[in-house]
């Protein structure tokens, strides 16, 4: 009923930047809360970033390099990503929380994409 893709992975020299996109389709009421995670090899996926209607906020390890934004009127949220670090070097994650009509109302869920690579070499 409802996918999240994401695109804008790719591999970066340090000090390079990215951006990355995830737009959500599907039978959508609407999107809450819409963030970033990423996954290191042999590590915990951690959040990157996050943002509300009203605020964003992001991990320390990020401030001032990463920016989120998103465009409501294209159910799409974005990061770019600046200054990058080999251990910014992870799989990027999507997420978003919606509401989606259901036969008896509405429901929401958390949704997940597929993931997107991002190596950054120094």
């Amino acid at each position: 009923q409802v996918q999240l893709v994401e695109s804008g992975g790719g591999l970066v020299q340090a000090g390079g930047s990215l951006r990355l996109s995830c737009a959500a389709s599907g039978s959508i009421f609407s999107i809450n809360d819409m963030g970033w995670y990423r996954q290191a090899p042999g590590k915990q996926r951690e959040l990157v970033a996050a943002i509300t209607s009203g605020s964003t906020n992001s991990a320390d390890s990020v401030k001032g390099r990463f920016t989120i934004s998103r465009d409501n009127a294209k159910n799409t949220v974005y990061l770019q990503l600046n200054s990058l670090k080999p251990e910014d070097t992870a799989v990027y994650y999507c997420n978003a929380k919606i509401t989606t009509v259901q036969r008896m109302g509405y429901a929401t869920s958390s949704y997940w994409g597929q993931g997107t690579q991002v190596t950054v070499s120094s």
